[in-house]
């Protein structure tokens, strides 16, 4: 399936005090490209362990993950580095600003050690107009509200032109409505650049807005709206 996410048997196990926890429970899921995909469940259920193992951010204990016809769970360090780069886009519930840098700069920081084939500032910049902060270029974080930084922090998303953008919680630490105008933002990016959308969210209104929803509980599949996935199924 060309550009699609897929899930095969997907596990991941925590060892601590001799005691194993089973985040995630053998997943068997398929996201496919363009897609808005909702991730629900209580605290504890796997949501961001999941979203961790896709983004590569995390190694599972068991199980396949393809981006495409690339198995990304056989990748080396610097080629999953350099896969991360190009292809994924992440956002939290922290924004993660650097606070010495602007917000011009903040967003050019995921290109300052890499070569590209476009100019980091105007991309930066157009980012920037495109989040409603063209205004803001010089400020730094301190001098932005919530939902100003958590823009800024998806335009930095946005500045490797990736195909996914998987984001965990990122309207928790906003009030009502910068977290709706965040979350119309995503959904914009979805529907105008084709953008790939995994969102993990506590909020069941935002998630009732997806083109699907997943509830994982016990690091298994409880529900899927689709109903294409079977956790734990071979």
């Amino acid at each position: 399936m060309e550009g699609a996410i897929q899930l095969i048997n997907l596990g991941k196990r925590f060892i601590g005090d001799g005691v194993e926890t089973v985040a995630v429970n053998r997943i068997n899921l398929t996201f496919q490209p363009g897609s808005f995909t909702a991730i629900i469940g209580p605290s504890g259920s796997g949501k961001s362990t999941l979203l961790s193992l896709i983004g590569t951010l995390d190694k599972p204990t068991e199980g396949t993950i393809r981006f495409g016809d690339r198995d990304v769970t056989k990748m080396r360090t610097r080629e999953l580095a350099d896969f991360r780069f190009h292809e994924i886009g992440f956002i939290f519930q922290q924004f993660h600003l650097l606070p010495t840098l602007t917000a011009l700069e903040n967003v050019m920081a995921p290109l300052f050690a890499r070569k590209v084939d476009f100019n980091k500032k105007e991309r930066a910049e157009s980012l920037l107009r495109d989040v409603g902060l063209e205004e803001k270029r010089n400020a730094l974080p301190s001098q932005l509200s919530g939902g100003q930084q958590q823009r800024v922090a998806i335009a930095r998303a946005l500045v490797n032109h990736p195909k996914w953008i998987l984001a965990d919680e990122p309207t928790g630490n906003l009030d009502t409505e910068s977290g709706k105008a965040v979350f119309n933002l995503l959904k914009t990016l979805n529907k105008e650049k084709g953008i790939g959308i995994l969102l993990v969210t506590h909020d069941p209104n935002l998630a009732r807005q997806a083109d699907r929803t997943i509830e994982l509980r016990d690091g298994s599949v409880a529900f899927d709206s689709e109903g294409l996935a079977l956790s734990g199924s071979p």
